[in-house]
């Protein structure tokens, strides 16, 4: 396997990697703990590439590797947009995009308690974040954060979602923000919800401006920041002249 001399951690941040490049080594790390995200694997001091892809750092010590992919593989932490495929006395099974069925507790909700479980038909749409994603078992769901508030999780109400790459979610939720979302942001009043799953939803006040905006979204992916903001601004003037 092809393999790259080790160097600072920096020194490879936002560079190309394939599988079997060793990106980080621990040895000139001491005293810092690091949390690896998907596409890294660790052996004995060398923490080496799984995917090809990207290898991206968020402050203040997560590292990953970035890909564009179709299918979506389950990490602890993700934010993602969840399709309930049924219901069961402990929990609601949820469809993630994965390899596998989630499972969403009935409890896991702020205040979840055996009196007072939602109550979610098959179809509806969640925000949920990942807790648990280990291989060979089903990934857990909750719909609160960390701190055992709902934040912005929970069933999302009319709107429309559709589906994408994961590397197009990724884009849309880097920083600093997307230029597309940028460039909406400042012509119009839209909401969305972004799922690492490569899943997207969109709520606005009128059907034309949802459709605007979920196209240009779904354009944006092969576009360069200059070109999505061009894009952005005949988008818009097609819809003023059509309102």
């Amino acid at each position: 396997m092809a393999e790259k001399a080790t160097g600072s951690p920096a020194s490879f941040v936002d560079q190309s990697v394939v599988p079997g490049d060793v990106v980080l080594d621990l040895t000139s790390m001491a005293n810092q703990t690091i949390k690896l995200g998907g596409g890294l694997r660790q052996d004995c001091d060398a923490i080496a590439a799984m995917k090809a892809g990207t290898l991206k750092f968020s402050k203040p010590n997560k590292y990953w590797v970035e890909t564009s992919q179709k299918r979506y593989v389950p990490c602890a932490g993700d934010s993602v947009l969840g399709i309930v495929a049924d219901s069961k006395a402990d929990n609601f099974l949820v469809d993630i995009k994965g390899p596998t069925i989630a499972f969403l507790p009935v409890l896991a909700f702020e205040g979840g308690t055996r009196r007072n479980i939602p109550k979610f038909e098959v179809g509806t749409l969640l925000y949920v974040r990942v807790v648990k994603a280990n291989p060979g078992m089903n990934p857990e769901l909750s719909c609160i954060d960390a701190s055992g508030k709902a934040a912005e999780y929970g069933p999302l109400k009319d709107g429309y979602m559709f589906e994408c790459s994961t590397g197009l979610s990724k884009m849309l939720l880097s920083s600093p923000r997307c230029p597309v979302l940028e460039a909406l942001g400042k012509n119009i009043s839209f909401e969305t919800a972004i799922g690492l799953n490569g899943r997207v939803w969109v709520n606005a006040g009128s059907p034309s401006t949802v459709t605007v905006v979920a196209n240009a979204i779904m354009n944006a992916e092969s576009l360069s920041g200059v070109q999505q903001r061009i894009m952005v601004d005949k988008l818009i003037q097609n819809l003023k002249l059509s309102t």
